[in-house]
């Protein structure tokens, strides 16, 4: 084991990626020599060479339409897209090619191989161009999969796992935490399962849901609760697209209420899909309605960041709020 933050945690499975695969290629705007804005390709250019870690021109549609062309290949391409909200340009490429290249062709050819990287979501005071959290748009797209993970381990796992998936994936880094999430990450090669949500803990008053950074506000409001003695299931989704309806629709059964957290405006979230999945399935074992505490509906704001964003408070409130329904 050893103690990798987040950011070290993906360039060490980049690292491994890439050594027990030559067909593994990594690219995007400055990822290269300078290892991109975060650093998260550091050194891979070193070692591996141009050959197979280069940057790209600064342009979002080329760097998903070059990326497509390689996983048609057989190469396997990891591309990294700067910021989330940089990945619009490459919408197109991204689901009307990328997530429909196998169906249109009869299972003739894909680009399973693809995997894109970006880093999502606010915290760090980066305005209305840097935090957004676009998931929801790319999860009414069947033929991807949507991968975020919570923590250093989760995010070396996962990336393994994106990069060996036989279909595209979208891997969404919390990039809040990156160097504020710390933890023992095994240096071995290993792959955690996508699509399998995560119970952390176990609990009969209420089940608090979400995923990536967004988890660490649900542990503390789960701890809050805990001390008013109401007991909270917490779970990981830790995929978006396919998510693990079962394992929530399983502890809602088990706890009559469900919350659901993301970064993302409310309208049109995920957790909109979430809930519509759950009520159908657990509509005779609801105490209280389900509860969304989301982002606001509005551009993401720079001063009022801190009022945008759903904290441990707001998440905590909406508890005491469901269980005294």
């Amino acid at each position: 084991m050893a103690e990798m933050n987040l950011l070290q945690a993906i360039n060490n499975a980049l690292d491994i990626a890439m050594a027990s695969n030559d067909k593994v290629i990594c690219f995007g705007e400055d990822v290269g020599v300078f290892g991109g804005v975060f650093r998260a390709t550091s050194h891979l250019q070193e070692k591996y060479g141009r050959a197979r870690c280069f940057n790209t021109p600064l342009v979002e549609q080329g760097i998903i339409g070059f990326a497509n062309g390689l996983a048609a290949q057989g190469s396997v391409p990891v591309a990294e897209i700067q910021f989330a909200d940089y990945i619009f340009p490459a919408f197109d490429q991204i689901v009307n090619e990328a997530a429909k290249f196998r169906y249109r062709s009869g299972n003739l050819f894909d680009v399973g191989g693809l995997t894109i990287r970006t880093p999502y979501g606010g915290g760090i005071a980066g305005g209305l161009y840097h935090s957004q959290s676009p998931e929801a748009y790319f999860a009414h797209t069947p033929g991807l999969k949507i991968v975020v993970p919570r923590n250093p381990h989760q995010a070396k796992g996962l990336l393994l796992a994106s990069i060996r998936d036989p279909n595209p994936v979208l891997f969404f880094e919390p990039k809040r935490i990156y160097r504020a999430s710390v933890g023992e990450v095994p240096e071995e090669d290993y792959e955690l399962p996508l699509g399998q949500a995560e119970v952390l803990k176990e609990g009969t008053d209420i089940t608090l849901l979400a995923w990536g950074a967004q988890m660490e506000q649900i542990e503390k409001a789960a701890e809050l609760a805990e001390k008013e003695g109401i007991s909270c299931e917490v779970i990981d989704l830790r995929s978006v697209l396919p998510w693990d309806a079962d394992t929530v629709a399983a502890s809602v059964m088990k706890t009559g209420r469900l919350l659901i957290s993301h970064e993302a405006p409310l309208t049109g979230g995920f957790a909109g899909e979430i809930a519509a999945t759950i009520q159908e399935r657990c509509f005779l074992y609801l105490e209280s309605p389900i509860s969304r505490v989301t982002g606001l509906d509005t551009p993401f704001p720079l001063v009022l960041e801190k009022e945008y964003l759903p904290d441990h408070l707001k998440l905590f409130e909406a508890i005491r709020h469901s269980v005294n329904f």
